[in-house]
């Protein structure tokens, strides 16, 4: 049986922004336990590797108890079940990222019929800011501190030193 107080917020994370940080914030007030899984995806080539976006995550949420942070290379779906946890939490920036997280959703349910979806709209402040953004800020040498969080900003300066 899964439970329905235990939340999972997954992505790529590739980096962690401060719009991630703000919705797994918020979830860790609605929920008992939030798990942020960094999803791996063989498909994609990500800016930064598996293990440097845990460390991000793991820096940004450092000493806040409910929060759990994790990888996973397999289904969403399968990662729920391991860990009970009986609620999956997106966030929507757009009406597109709403009709996408809909349609995920109904894939997800179809597959464990006790997982349910909560989508919560980004904060106003935060809809311009995403992964890519950071990412094309760090590739123009541009600052990109504000739009990640705190401790966030020193791992990419570390890690993007080789690129």
């Amino acid at each position: 049986m899964l439970n329905s107080k235990k939340a999972l917020i997954s992505g790529s994370f590739d980096p962690p922004t401060i719009g991630h940080y703000d919705l797994v914030m918020r979830a860790a007030r609605m929920f008992d336990e939030v798990y942020v899984t960094e999803f791996v995806n063989s498909s994609k080539n990500g800016f930064f590797n598996a293990e440097q976006r845990l460390c991000m995550l793991r820096s940004a949420f450092k000493g806040i108890p409910n929060i759990h942070v994790d990888s996973w290379g397999g289904l969403l779906v399968d990662y729920a079940r391991e860990h009970g946890i009986g609620t999956i939490v997106k966030g929507a920036r757009s009406a597109t990222d709403f009709d996408y997280e809909q349609s995920m959703a109904l894939i997800n349910r179809s597959l464990e019929p006790e997982l349910d979806t909560v989508i919560i709209p980004t904060r106003a402040e935060y809809m311009h800011i995403s992964s890519t953004m950071v990412r094309e800020l760090i590739r123009y040498g541009c600052d990109y501190t504000k739009a990640v969080p705190a401790g966030v900003a020193e791992l990419i300066a570390e890690f993007s030193k080789n690129k």
